[in-house]
């Protein structure tokens, strides 16, 4: 049994619309009201609300307030699950502030301000069904959508697949619907190409450059899709910042903006997910860098680049697809020098600028820069490198949330070494190799 999600977009009626709105707006005072009840207690006593009290202090409430007479307008679901999202907010807050929480330092939760945040609301309980065109959520009734649901309602029937979860969003002017379910999904015990390997280097200029166990080298152009659209982009952003604040044409020139950058995620994700299915098809292990993608994102000169071929994205499609396939995920240390190493003796410089596209090497190799790291990321396939998908860790997360941590850590370095133990391994290779020459 796995977690996965099934994402389609809504066609709502305008009346549909409207209610859609609605519950998005109630989720968003909920969370509100929350953190302003949460935040007097802690001034009183030093502690605040957990989401089970929230919600029984809000049924208290809402009868007695007259301000609150609203609220059954919309699910009461909207509510509970705001406040679970309040409460889990308020708890990462407090492992990233004690170091327990890996990643970066999260701040205290902000109150949601109705034109700066994302329109969205959960449901947990109630009638949640999908058949054909249509979808049925509580309160909501049934509504169509703009893509088929088949494939989800013929696991439904067959019993093969239970929702968890459903969560309503809005991105620029679509509404969609995420199924978080549970799948018994048929998970091959060996990989339709047994023994396959390839080693995939991530680039600015070409998205993917992979050498496999064969010697065949394959590069996959990304879509940039950030920088094609850049020139629309910039004329649209700067005809919104012109616009009167509070005009109907801001609304019509923020809904332009927010519709052409949903434009370019949905390209770059495209692009992402059918290279990642052509290596996860294809090689039982495909071995990757640890990127460091949040500090890429702090060079001023990179950022855009990176962020436009999405590096993250398309780790987290690999570790997954990998896995349904029968394949594993072998990810390479972060200190790894798979770009300054020679691929054909193993001796390494000591330093080589992004400038430098071409690897020259004293033993008379002359490669591609990525072509030379990927064949080294190739050398760790068969070395017992960290496995990111070995156990544990949900793809989607769950009814509540946040997935799970994975439950293998991968190799813990002796003192005085550093690396996974196949970047030990090609150290010790290395430090040989300099000292026959040396003898």
């Amino acid at each position: 049994m796995v977690t996965q999600a099934y994402r389609f977009a809504l066609d709502p009626t305008p009346a549909q619309r409207r209610a859609l709105c609605s519950h998005a707006g109630a989720a968003r005072f909920a969370w509100n009201w929350g953190l302003a009840a949460c935040a007097r207690r802690y001034d009183a006593e030093g502690k605040w609300w957990s989401g089970t009290e929230l919600h029984r202090l809000w049924n208290q409430v809402k009868k007695t307030d007259p301000a609150l007479g609203w609220w059954g307008e919309n699910s009461k679901c909207v509510y509970q699950e705001a406040f679970r999202d309040l409460d889990r907010a308020l708890r990462d807050f407090v492992e990233s502030r004690n170091g327990v929480r890996r990643g970066r330092r999260l701040g205290f939760p902000r109150f949601k301000k109705r034109d700066r945040c994302r329109e969205a609301f959960r449901f947990s309980t109630g009638a949640i069904r999908c058949t054909g065109k249509t979808v049925t959520l509580p309160r909501l009734g049934t509504i169509s959508t703009h893509e088929s649901t088949r494939k989800l309602a013929r696991r439904l029937e067959n019993g093969t697949a239970r929702i968890l979860s459903a969560t309503v969003s809005r991105t620029a002017h679509r509404w969609h619907v995420c199924f978080t379910v549970q799948v018994d999904r048929h998970v091959p015990r060996r990989h339709a190409r047994p023994g396959s390997a390839v080693g995939v280097d991530l680039g600015v200029k070409t998205l993917l450059t992979a050498v496999d166990d064969q010697g065949m080298l394959i590069e996959i152009a990304g879509s940039r899709a950030l920088r094609a659209g850049l020139r629309k982009l910039r004329r649209l952003a700067k005809a919104h910042s012109r616009a009167q604040l509070g005009s109907a044409n801001r609304v019509k020139a923020a809904g332009r903006l927010a519709r052409y950058n949903a434009r370019v995620a949905d390209v770059r994700a495209d692009a992402l997910h059918k290279a990642t299915s052509l290596l996860a098809a294809r090689y039982e292990t495909v071995v990757v860098e640890d990127l460091n993608v949040t500090g890429m994102l702090g060079n001023q000169r990179l950022a855009r680049a990176v962020a436009d071929q999405g590096f993250g994205q398309a780790r987290r499609m690999l570790d997954y697809k990998t896995g349904w396939r029968g394949g594993r995920l072998v990810v390479a240390d972060r200190w790894y020098p798979s770009s300054k190493t020679c691929s054909g003796c193993g001796r390494r410089k000591p330093s080589l600028t992004l400038s430098e596209r071409t690897y020259r090497c004293g033993c008379g190799l002359v490669l591609g820069r990525d072509v030379n790291a990927a064949r080294n990321l190739l050398v760790l396939a068969a070395s017992g490198a960290e496995r990111q998908n070995a156990c544990g860790g949900d793809v989607r997360p769950g009814p509540a949330g946040q997935p799970p941590a994975k439950q293998e850590p991968g190799a813990t370095p002796a003192v005085g070494q550093t690396g996974t133990a196949a970047a030990q391994a090609v150290a010790a290779r290395n430090d040989a190799h300099h000292r026959s020459h040396s003898a």
